[in-house]
């Protein structure tokens, strides 16, 4: 693609003859893309917006702060909250043996982001010999460097049973449902206990618990929207503000007034 104009289709950057690629689209609110894989493995982030992106096996929330690498050939699909400005990296994997292997959510310092928006006006063919491939080559270092540091509080581990999915999808959508577990246990087509011992099967985690996961999810998307904490408690399920920054502060380890400063 050289000098040309940028392709915003995906498949343009798997058989580029660079170690990294840079993808930069815009999204429309509500935007969805339905389920996928790569060649190459990526880094998923946007600059600004905020999207969610579920695979097989977790859910994940993207602030602007935060990216998710994915591995190649796993499978995932994405919605944007709003309007998301995408800026996602397209990465041989034989490009560094520190890469991993299986999803992680990492924190994207002041640094990575400047430099994935530098990348990003870059020809995709960059020159591999001199700044253009130097800046390539600390991104890598500067990736690496944060997956280091993994931030596994943002992932929320989905199930394989259909009938679970259908019930973890359905609290995705409104977290802040209050049904009890009789209640999601007829959504499943399952017995009380039944559920209880799957779900833990499936997921590591019980229901009450993984229920917490997905409102926090939630939370965190509303809170890199601008929404006040008062109401993101309120609209995640929460009874009040003191109850959502105390459980808030236990998976996370600050309040929700510095979490994105952290």
């Amino acid at each position: 693609m050289g000098h040309a104009q940028r392709s915003t289709s995906s498949a343009d950057y798997q058989q580029v003859a660079r170690p990294l690629a840079v993808l930069s689209d815009e999204y429309p609110p509500a935007f969805y893309d339905p389920p996928h894989a790569h060649q190459r493995a990526q880094l998923v982030y946007a600059s600004a917006g905020v999207m969610s992106v579920v695979t097989d096996g977790a859910s994940f929330t993207i602030p602007p702060q935060r990216g998710v690498w994915m591995p190649a050939g796993v499978r995932h699909e994405a919605y944007c909250r709003g309007a998301v400005s995408l800026r996602t990296l397209y990465v041989d994997p034989s490009a560094d043996a520190r890469l991993p292997t299986t999803c992680r959510v990492l924190k994207v310092s002041s640094l990575l982001r400047e430099l994935i928006l530098e990348a990003s006006e870059l020809p995709v063919e960059y020159e591999l010999d001199g700044r253009d491939g130097r800046l390539m080559q600390l991104i890598l270092d500067e990736v690496v460097r944060s997956i280091a540091c993994p931030l596994t509080a943002l992932h929320v581990p989905m199930p394989q049973d259909p009938r679970l999915v259908r019930v973890c999808r359905t609290l995705m959508q409104d977290p802040s449902q209050e049904e009890d577990l009789d209640r999601w246990a007829a959504v499943a087509g399952m017995g009380r206990r039944t559920l209880t011992r799957a779900f833990r099967r499936e997921t590591g985690l019980s229901f009450s618990v993984w229920r917490q996961q997905a409102r926090l999810g939630e939370a965190l998307s509303l809170l890199a929207m601008g929404r006040p904490v008062t109401s993101v408690a309120f609209d995640v399920g929460y009874n009040s503000p003191s109850a959502f920054t105390a459980m808030f502060q236990r998976a996370f380890g600050v309040p929700p007034s510095q979490y994105f400063s952290a």
